[in-house]
């Protein structure tokens, strides 16, 4: 037999076990964690900066035992969890280690010296290896850079925020480096030149990663769920908390329903930075979450969820977002409009005055559509219908097309859009839809305590996210957010950096 054909046999041999293997459900985990942040924001010695590591290491390893005897497959911890965010590019630098890329097929916990000092993923390794459990973690990679590289910074290196992925055995199977960084991160680490779309296959599944701010973005976060087909998105986050339509948990629930995926989401837990909301979700909703902005401490969360949610009899059906609302006229009446401002956006309101009736409110190429009933108005409470079609954000600009019911602070409609976590209005129905740019739309629904209203509604295929029952607590939003990736401005830092990208195609 040829060698190529030798090889052939081998990989349909591998992928019959792997399939014979494969099962319909598996248990995953997340941890949030209260990371232990350096004591100085002066640069430290390797061994200091380990020692440091050591100590956040010392309690995801706690988490990642427990989660292994509850019988998860995987766990996911946050972005930053190894040594936090109080760095500069000079000071952060021996936190970081050289990640190979995993096709050297490497296991750090059996071999620790092969590719230089690498003592965090020796430890990472050891513990899915000796927990027999896949191990997500958020660390930083160096590479070495010279002149011939007319991109390599003056320091001689690039620096990466970087996820890895160690197996059951402990073997490297991921490695991901983020690609949109937030804010001052670019002053401490570096952009990618490419984006990547990093996918790996395990018996529970296709899996692909990305990190925190990456999740607004086209690539690589749409790109793994719609064009590659993941089932489920592992997300190592540090994400803060902005209502009324950014919280971890809202946000983070409403992308896995519109993606169609799993989303193991695992956030940082720091009160004093709004960081708090992790949770396992899935195409229906979330399966488990955590919020809590009072406690300084982590929660690990275990669930049960099906392996590949695309082949389940009951895979939500395909949405066209726009149907419904593009089939009627709008509600004309005494709708007044007003505008108001949701941090820097401007919205177009409208408020709801009675207890009950059909609205409709528009901006631009977008008009949002809302019947509803409530059922306790409260006189000290405010809400209206909102729409927003535009650009979002100070530096990196990127189009959201919005339709929202909310609460308003207080009586005063200029505080309309303000952040507000209390609520005692119910509503017995809603019914909220908009005239959609865009596919890709991600529906909310927040109660009074910044909490998730699972199975409470659904999304009809004709665009309508309608209540099932009326709301058993309090209502804060109601909220359609869309995403028009192809009306985003180009990023103005990596354009700068990489003037080649200017030319990419979108995918």
């Amino acid at each position: 037999m040829v060698p190529s054909q030798t090889l052939l046999c081998a990989a349909v041999l591998a992928l019959a076990v792997l399939q014979a293997l494969a099962s319909d459900t598996f248990i995953a985990a997340v941890y949030e964690h209260a990371v232990i942040l350096p004591r100085t924001a002066h640069k430290v010695s390797p061994d200091d900066a380990l020692a440091l590591m050591n100590k956040n290491m010392d309690v995801l390893e706690r988490a990642i035992k427990e989660a292994a005897q509850q019988g998860a497959h995987i766990i996911v911890t946050p972005e930053d969890g190894i040594y936090g965010w109080v760095f500069t590019r000079e000071t952060i630098y021996p936190y970081l280690e050289d990640i190979p890329d995993p096709e050297v097929n490497w296991i750090p916990c059996t071999d620790p010296t092969r590719f230089g000092r690498a003592p965090v993923q020796e430890r990472l390794s050891c513990m899915a290896r000796n927990n027999s459990i896949y191990v997500v973690a958020n660390i930083g990679d160096k590479k070495p850079c010279n002149s011939s590289d007319p991109k390599c910074p003056s320091d001689g290196r690039y620096q990466y925020n970087t996820d890895v992925v160690f197996d059951s055995e402990g073997k490297l199977v991921a490695r991901y480096h983020k690609y949109n960084l937030f804010m001052s991160e670019a002053k401490h680490f570096n952009y990618p030149k490419e984006p990547e779309a990093i996918t790996f296959e395990t018996p529970f599944g296709k899996f692909g990663i990305f990190t925190c701010f990456d999740i607004l973005f086209r690539e690589p976060a749409v790109v793994l769920a719609s064009e590659l087909q993941v089932d489920t998105v592992l997300f190592p986050t540090a994400w803060m908390n902005v209502l009324p339509f950014l919280t971890a948990v809202e946000f983070h629930s409403a992308w896995a329903m519109g993606m169609g995926v799993n989303f193991l989401a695992s956030n940082t837990h720091n009160t004093i930075m709004s960081m708090t909301g992790s949770g396992l979700f899935t195409p229906h909703g979330p399966s488990t979450y955590y919020y809590n902005s009072k406690t300084k401490e982590g929660r690990l969360l275990v669930a049960e969820l099906s392996a590949r949610p695309r082949l389940s009899p009951n895979y939500p059906p395909a949405v066209n977002w726009s149907s419904y609302a593009t089939s009627i006229k709008n509600y004309s009446g005494e709708n007044k409009t007003f505008p108001g401002a949701v941090r820097r956006d401007i919205f177009t309101f409208s408020e709801l005055k009675h207890k009950a009736g059909n609205h409709t409110v528009c901006q631009k190429d977008l008009c949002c559509h809302l019947t509803y009933q409530m059922s306790n108005k409260s006189k000290d409470e405010v809400y209206v219908l909102g729409a927003f079609d535009g650009l979002h954000g100070s530096v990196i600009k990127y189009h959201w097309q919005i339709c929202t019911l909310l609460k308003c602070k207080n009586t005063d409609l200029s505080t309309c859009g303000q952040p507000v976590e209390t609520a005692q209005t119910k509503f017995d129905m809603f019914s909220l839809s908009g005239t959609f740019g865009t596919n890709y739309v991600f529906p909310e629904v927040l109660y009074s305590g910044v909490q998730l209203a699972p199975g409470e509604f659904e999304v009809l295929s004709d665009g309508r996210l309608q209540s099932k029952n009326g709301t058993s607590k309090p209502l804060l939003t109601v909220t359609l957010f869309g995403r028009c990736y192809e009306k985003d401005l180009p990023h103005p830092l990596r354009s700068f950096l990489y003037p080649h990208n200017k030319k990419r195609k979108q995918l």
